[in-house]
C-alpha cells in the first residue's frame, strides 16, 4: 500500500485543538480575539473566530477513489484523511462552491449536515437542485447565492464572487454555476475561491476587499487530465500579489495523484514576488 502523506494533526487530536480556541467563555481567552483557520485537505478550511466556525468545501471521504477505482481516471489518494465527518460537530456553515464531488461530497455532507441540526449550508444558487439531490436535503434548506449577494450568518458576512471553472458559467436565470466567497467578520476578510482560472475582472472584483487571507488553487489547467482546471502556481502567486493579499494560503494540490501541483512552485513563485504566503500540512491550524 502507498505510503500516505501524513496529516499534521487528525481525528481526535484535531477535534481538541479546534475545541480549545472555540472555548471562549472566559472574556479575557485569547481565542475571542483571533482567527483561526485549519487545512482540511484538497480546497477545505474550517475558520473559527469568537466561537463560531465556517467551513469551506469540504472533503473528507474517499467516495472519488472508489468511483473512479477500475476506469482510466483513478483518483489514487496521496494524503491521509484528516477527520471523519460523522465526528465533526460544532460546524455553523459550511460551503460548497460548485457541483464537483471534492466540493459538494454526498459522503461528507450527509452526515455533516445530520450532526449539525442547525447548520447553514451556502450554495450557488443554480445548482439547488444538484445539491438537494445529491446531500438528501430539503429544497429549501441551502442558502443559494450568486455574484454580489450577501448573507450575513452568525457574524461573518458572505460575499459571492464568481469563478472560472473553466469559464463562468450561468443557469438560465443568470445565476452562476461556479462561485468564491467572500467573508468579512470583525476585522478579517478573506477569499475562498472554488476552483477558478484567471478571468478578466477578478483583480478589480477583489482588490477593494483589502483581503487578510487570499485561499488559492494551485493545481494547474492540464486538459490532458480531462478535468477542469485551476490557477497554477505562478498564477496563484501573481493573483496574490495583485489583488493585494496579506497572506496566501496554497490548496487543491497533495489529494490525487492525477491532479497536483508541486507546492514548492508555488513558494518559489511567491518569494519572487514578494508575496507573503502561508503552506499549511493537512490538519494544521494558522492563528491569525
Amino acid at each position: 500500500m502507498q505510503n500516505l502523506i501524513p496529516a499534521f494533526q487528525k481525528d481526535e487530536a484535531l477535534l481538541k485543538d479546534i475545541a480549545a480556541v472555540k472555548n471562549t467563555c472566559l472574556p479575557d481567552r485569547q481565542a475571542e480575539m483571533g482567527c483561526h483557520i485549519w487545512w482540511l485537505g484538497q480546497s477545505g478550511f474550517l475558520l473559527a473566530w469568537q466561537g463560531r466556525t465556517l467551513l469551506f468545501d469540504p472533503y473528507l471521504s474517499d467516495s472519488l477513489t472508489k468511483k473512479y477505482l477500475k476506469t482510466n481516471k483513478p483518483h489514487t489518494r496521496l494524503s491521509e484523511l484528516v477527520i471523519n465527518p460523522e465526528i465533526l460537530r460544532g460546524i455553523d456553515i459550511v460551503t460548497s462552491s460548485h457541483n464537483h464531488t471534492d466540493h459538494l461530497d454526498g459522503e461528507t455532507l450527509i452526515p455533516l449536515l445530520k450532526n449539525n441540526p442547525n447548520i447553514d449550508f451556502v450554495i450557488p444558487e443554480a445548482n439547488r437542485a444538484f445539491v438537494v439531490d445529491r446531500v438528501k436535503c430539503a429544497l429549501d434548506f441551502p442558502l443559494g447565492m450568486s455574484d454580489g449577494d450577501v448573507l450575513d450568518l452568525h457574524n461573518f458576512k458572505i460575499i459571492c464572487v464568481p469563478a472560472a471553472h473553466n469559464t463562468i458559467d450561468r443557469d438560465e436565470k443568470g445565476h452562476l454555476k461556479y462561485v468564491g466567497f467572500v467573508v468579512q467578520f470583525g476585522a478579517y476578510s478573506v477569499y475562498h475561491s472554488g476552483d477558478t482560472l484567471w478571468y478578466d475582472g477578478i483583480v478589480d472584483i477583489l482588490k477593494p476587499f483589502k483581503l487578510d487571507i487570499a485561499f488559492l488553487p494551485i493545481n494547474g489547467n492540464d486538459p490532458a487530465r480531462g478535468v477542469s482546471g485551476n490557477l497554477d502556481p505562478e498564477e496563484a502567486a501573481e493573483l496574490g500579489k495583485q489583488i493585494g493579499a496579506r497572506c496566501v494560503i496554497p490548496h487543491h494540490y497533495d489529494m490525487f495523484a492525477f491532479n497536483t501541483a508541486n507546492v514548492q512552485d508555488f513558494e518559489n513563485a511567491a518569494i519572487l514576488r514578494g508575496q507573503a504566503y502561508k503552506v499549511l500540512r493537512i490538519g494544521e491550524r494558522l492563528s491569525l
